[in-house]
């Protein structure tokens, strides 16, 4: 920043930008990081999109009555915000610790919560456009959904907000490369045992009231009561995701290591 003298010359008046400007800097490089690592996008947009039209257009799995679309969009959705938010973040920010990336962005002017602003701003912005590209190709797919916009945004933000408290939790106590395997691990087990692909019901009983308790399930599911039959608000499923999304975020704050 510069300032007037009497003279009419500019001197120079060092100091920090304003704190929005500076979150929104760095929720852009977040953004940008993100979009250009294949990795990220094999996860974000490549998997989700190629699962939503190969189950949707070959018969493999029964989705019960109806197109199996209809079943299938949005389970994707719920993949497209876990594999955003708690697979995609964690990786990065667990190797973004290792080599000491938060070490020094803690030490700019820049406010510890508000880096932990811009990357749930970066993954909002990210979620946004594999929502709308999920959204198109499922439309092309035959997709017709139904119910509230308000109450699928509820849950996407809750849902949003409870896979990025697990995924910074694992990034700030785990070292880097046990982070990559777990999310990864996690992010498998989750998309068979979640209710995205494979329809709950099709478990066991004893099976199917701990998987109904995981915040994947309570996504995929309140998204589908929501746009496939027309729900009004998921209560049940909307608390699951309340619970974890604030334990989570919780735990995160509490023990996540910067170094």
């Amino acid at each position: 920043m510069t300032a007037t003298t009497g003279t009419g010359r500019y001197a120079p008046r060092p100091g920090a930008a304003p704190l929005t400007r500076m979150i929104a800097a760095q929720a852009a490089l977040e953004t940008k990081m993100l979009l250009r690592n294949g990795e990220q996008l094999l996860l974000t947009v490549v998997i989700p999109t190629l699962l939503l039209v190969l189950f949707s257009s070959v018969d493999i799995v029964d989705t019960g009555v109806g197109e199996a679309v209809d079943f299938l969009a949005p389970g994707v959705l719920a993949l497209a915000v876990m594999s955003t938010a708690f697979t995609g973040q964690a990786i990065a920010t667990g190797f973004e610790r290792r080599y000491g990336v938060l070490k020094r962005l803690a030490s700019s002017p820049l406010p510890r919560w508000g880096l932990m602003t811009a990357k749930t701003l970066s993954v909002l912005v990210t979620e946004v456009l594999q929502v709308a590209l999920l959204t198109v190709i499922a439309f092309a797919l035959g997709w017709s959904p139904h119910g509230n916009p308000f109450a699928v945004l509820l849950l996407l933000v809750l849902g949003t907000a409870a896979f990025s408290g697990l995924g910074l939790l694992m990034a700030g106590t785990l070292k880097a490369e046990a982070t990559l395997a777990a999310a990864n691990l996690v992010f498998l087990l989750l998309l068979v045992g979640g209710g995205v692909i494979v329809p709950l019901d099709r478990f066991p009983d004893a099976a199917q009231d701990v998987l109904g308790l995981l915040p994947i399930s309570a996504l995929s599911d309140g998204l589908r009561d929501v746009l496939q039959h027309g729900a009004a608000l998921p209560w049940g499923d909307l608390g699951v995701l309340a619970v974890w999304a604030a334990a989570a975020l919780a735990a995160a704050g509490r023990f996540f290591r910067w170094e």
